[in-house]
């Protein structure tokens, strides 16, 4: 089966594990420390928080900026669960914003402000498959309503321009991201304040970690702030040390292969859509498309699957997750849910060739061809 993701694994990366179990130290220390450092350089920027995941990065960055109770945040209803479910765990309101259209499936900016109230705090951008939101448009927008901006750069690692934009950007090294350490995050913060307050969340508000108490020969320690368990460990740093090494490169095929699939699907199949253009700047997380409207996207999954080929979807709407519907049953949102019922995610990494990009879109031809329209299966 030809995976719509892949993590890449192999010796270094064993290697690493082995180096790091066999120096008795496994929790956080060294190793996470020079995580943060080697990631915060790739991004051009002075430093960065190594955390548990994207998730509890976002819970951290909206903790810290003091975002709490009454308080509403704008979020793309088009992002996994975990962009809404940070702003609940904060005890704020996430406000749903539509997308601007199945060719640019990211945050409205129209609407955005019309969703604003009194009580709108913040914005969370989600630069969707790697597709980097526009950065002067929502600064713009983000000065004027007097609004803290914050990145779900899940999708964008390895992209200088991600946590650019505002206050914090979360990242995710889950295993079926660009790169990965299994389960993992980061965090890039403008300020220095800001990100030694986080990091201090991370762990339990503590002042001190065990291993500078170690080297302090101090047992001491205070804590000054509630603080949660986000840490990321020595095994996953290990693990991450090696992958980010190679980003760039595993990011430059992606754009090759992603522009490759553009190419042969406008000559092949030109009724599909290709959310974005050639040119936007992207870390080329994801190859979404969107079906013509006359077309049985499941029909069409199972062809494709027969062929050897996985799918999936990015995403289910979260307005529209039994959980989020339950809380916010009137929540309208056309554009993103037209573009959720027609998006279909095409196998992209690093491990695949110019010439799966073609079998992939060969076998995407000859099942649309084969294909009962829509309105026939239902």
């Amino acid at each position: 089966m030809l995976l719509v993701s892949k993590p890449i694994l192999g010796a270094d990366e064993k290697a690493a594990l082995v180096a790091a179990i066999e120096s008795g130290w496994i929790t956080m220390g060294e190793r996470v420390r020079e995580f943060e450092q080697t990631f915060a350089r790739l991004h051009e920027t002075e430093d960065s928080v190594a955390v548990s995941s994207c998730t509890a990065a976002l819970h951290l960055i909206l903790y810290a900026l003091g975002i709490g109770p009454g308080d509403e945040v704008l979020v793309p209803s088009l992002t996994f669960v975990a962009t809404a479910n940070s702003v609940l765990y904060v005890g704020a309101r996430p406000v749903f914003v539509d997308i601007e259209s199945p060719a640019l499936p990211l945050m409205s900016l129209e609407e955005a402000e019309a969703k604003c109230t009194a009580r709108t705090k913040a914005v969370i951008l989600v630069h969707f498959g790697g597709y980097l939101a526009d950065r002067d448009a929502w600064q713009a927008f983000a000065a004027r309503k007097g609004l803290l901006l914050i990145e779900d750069a899940a999708h964008a690692p390895g992209l200088p321009a991600a946590g650019t934009f505002g206050e914090a950007a979360a990242f995710s090294f889950y295993g079926n991201k660009n790169m990965t350490t299994a389960e993992g995050g980061a965090i890039i913060a403008r300020s220095r304040a800001l990100r030694e307050k986080i990091r201090q969340a991370r762990s339990h508000g503590m002042t001190s970690s065990t291993r500078q108490r170690l080297a302090s020969r101090s047992p001491d320690y205070d804590v000054t702030m509630l603080g949660f368990n986000h840490r990321m460990d020595e095994l996953r740093a290990a693990v991450g040390l090696v992958q980010l090494k190679r980003l760039k490169d595993w990011n430059d095929i992606r754009r090759r292969l992603s522009l490759h699939y553009r190419q042969l699907i406008a000559q092949r199949c030109p009724s599909i859509l290709v959310p974005f253009t050639n040119e936007w700047l992207s870390a080329h997380h994801l190859m979404p498309v969107v079906l013509p409207a006359t077309i049985g996207r499941q029909t069409l999954i199972d062809h494709l699957r027969g062929q050897g080929i996985q799918t999936t979807i990015h995403y289910p709407p979260v307005h529209r997750l039994t959980f989020y519907n339950d809380l916010y049953p009137n929540c309208h949102l056309p554009r993103t849910d037209a573009f959720a019922y027609r998006e279909l995610t095409l196998p992209l990494h690093p491990e695949m060739t110019a010439d799966i990009v073609e079998l992939v879109v060969g076998a995407l031809v000859s099942g649309m061809d084969a294909e009962l329209p829509a309105e026939a299966i239902a």
